[in-house]
C-alpha cells in the first residue's frame, strides 16, 4: 500500500494494511499533526525528523490507534473530551472496554508491551463542530459517536478530504462492543459521514483510501449491523444463555485463537444486540437464558 498526498494531507499507510493491531495515520504538512501514531513505525520515526511533528490527534482511545504514541511522548497530545478518560490510566481503560477481572492479566501486559500504554493527559480537547484553521487546510472536528462515545471524523476543507477513522467500510462491519459504545449511534454517525461532500474518503483500517464515492459499500457496512442481528433473532427461537450465543460465533463465523481475543469481541459484540432487542420488547430474559417472543 502506497502513502498518498492529497495537498497538505498525507495518507500514511499502516502495516499489514492497516489491519488491526495498526491502523492508517494522517499527517498534516506545514502544521506538523500526526493523527492516530499506529502505522509504521520506522515511517513515524523519520517523520518526526522530517518534516517534524508538532502535535499528536487520536481520533478516539482504542490502542490500535496510539500503539507508537510513544514516540512522541514530549509533544501535546489532543483527543476529544469523551474518550480522554481511559488514556489516564490502564484500569479506567479496561473498565471502558468491560475486561473483567479474571482477564486483566492477560490483557495487561498486552496493552503495556505490545501497545506502549502509558497514563497520558491531553493539552486541549478536540470538540465536534469546531472549525480548526491550520497554516494549510482548514479542519472541521466532527463528532461521530457509537463506535466510542467521543470518536471523532475531520473534515479538511480545501482538499475536500474527510477521514472518518474506524467507520472504516470494511467488511467485518462495525465495532460498538465498548461498555459506552451504541449500535444506534453508530447508525446515524455513519448515515451523517456519508452525506458530508468530499471527493476523498480516508479510513483506519484495510482500504484505507476511497478516490470515488464509496456508493453501496456504505449499506453494506451497515447491513452487517442487520446480519448479526437476524442471526442473533434465528438463534433465539430457542433459549440460549449468553455463552451458548458467544459459542455460537455469529459475529467472527468460527471459532479464532487467540481464543480469549475473539471471545471477548464475540460477547462485548453480542451483548450490544442483545440489550437493544431487550430495549424494544422484542427479546426477554429468564433464568440466564434469552428468547424471542
Amino acid at each position: 500500500m502506497e502513502e498518498k498526498h492529497f495537498g497538505s494531507v498525507w495518507f500514511i499507510p499502516g502495516e499489514n494494511n492497516g489491519k488491526y493491531p495498526y491502523c492508517h495515520s494522517v499527517y498534516i504538512e506545514g502544521a506538523g499533526v500526526l493523527i492516530d501514531p499506529a502505522s509504521d513505525r520506522e515511517r513515524l520515526r523519520q517523520l518526526r525528523e522530517n518534516p517534524g511533528v508538532k502535535t499528536v490527534w487520536l481520533s478516539h482511545w482504542h490502542e490500535d490507534h496510539f500503539m507508537h504514541l510513544d514516540l512522541f511522548d514530549d509533544l501535546p497530545l489532543c483527543i476529544s473530551e469523551r474518550d480522554a478518560p481511559p488514556l489516564s490510566d490502564l484500569e479506567v481503560f479496561m473498565d471502558s472496554y468491560g475486561i473483567n477481572n479474571d482477564s486483566r492479566d492477560y490483557w495487561r501486559p498486552i496493552f503495556t508491551e505490545q501497545f506502549h500504554f502509558r497514563p497520558r493527559k491531553p493539552a486541549a480537547f478536540l470538540q465536534g463542530g469546531e472549525i480548526i484553521h491550520l497554516s494549510a487546510v482548514t479542519v472541521e472536528v466532527i463528532s461521530t459517536p457509537g463506535h466510542t462515545p467521543g470518536q471523532i471524523a475531520l473534515f479538511f476543507k480545501q482538499p475536500e478530504v474527510l477521514f472518518i477513522g474506524d467507520y472504516d467500510l470494511t467488511k467485518f462491519g462495525p465495532w460498538y462492543g465498548d461498555v459506552d459504545s451504541s449500535i444506534e449511534e453508530t447508525i446515524t454517525s455513519v448515515e451523517r459521514l456519508r452525506n458530508i461532500p468530499a471527493k476523498v474518503w480516508i479510513t483506519s483500517h484495510e482500504t484505507g483510501v476511497f478516490e470515488e464515492e464509496p456508493g453501496e459499500i456504505w449499506d453494506q457496512y451497515l447491513d452487517v449491523i442487520n446480519e448479526r442481528e437476524e442471526k442473533l433473532m434465528n438463534l433465539l427461537e430457542e433459549p440460549h444463555t449468553l455463552e451458548d450465543i458467544v459459542g455460537s460465533w455469529i459475529v467472527y463465523g468460527r471459532p479464532r485463537e487467540p481464543k480469549v481475543f475473539f471471545e471477548f469481541g464475540e460477547r462485548a459484540l453480542m451483548k450490544k444486540h442483545l440489550e437493544k432487542l431487550m430495549n424494544q420488547g422484542i427479546v426477554r430474559m429468564k433464568d440466564r437464558q434469552y428468547y424471542r417472543l
